[in-house]
């Protein structure tokens, strides 16, 4: 992916992070998901008083591409309200885990424009999946 198309991504999720609904943690979060045709779907937090019933941005826009008709995940970009990089929690990384194509990339995105990247086998080593990747 182009440069100026993370760009565009990482802008799109700062403008999506007030759409984010989180009245007890005030940690707004905003997600995309690129399918393995280069789709974008995106997704914000969305917390709930019967916690953990909330939605983390990740999940929804794993949602939102699932939704679609897509299933395999090539990359993933998360911003938060929050100073710094964030990454998805162990859940989410999960759930990365069992859409993504191999070496799928994760992309944190700071408040400042700053990135870090980091494959989901990196942040999730030996994962669970029904079938071998590759299968």
């Amino acid at each position: 992916m182009a440069l100026s198309d993370s760009a565009a991504i990482a802008g799109e999720l700062r403008r999506l992070l007030p759409h984010a609904h989180a009245p007890y943690s005030g940690v707004h979060v905003a997600a995309a998901v690129e399918d393995a045709d280069g789709g974008v779907h995106y997704g914000v937090n969305v917390e709930n008083a019967a916690y953990p019933q909330g939605v983390c941005a990740e999940a929804s826009a794993i949602s939102a591409m699932v939704t679609s008709g897509r299933a395999a995940i090539r990359r993933v970009w998360v911003a938060s309200s929050l100073p710094g990089l964030i990454w998805p929690c162990g859940g989410c990384r999960q759930k990365i885990w069992e859409f993504s194509q191999a070496g799928c990339e994760v992309v944190s995105v700071g408040r400042d424009g700053t990135e870090e990247r980091h494959t989901i086998e990196a942040l999730l080593p030996l994962g669970f999946r029904l079938e071998p990747r590759g299968a």
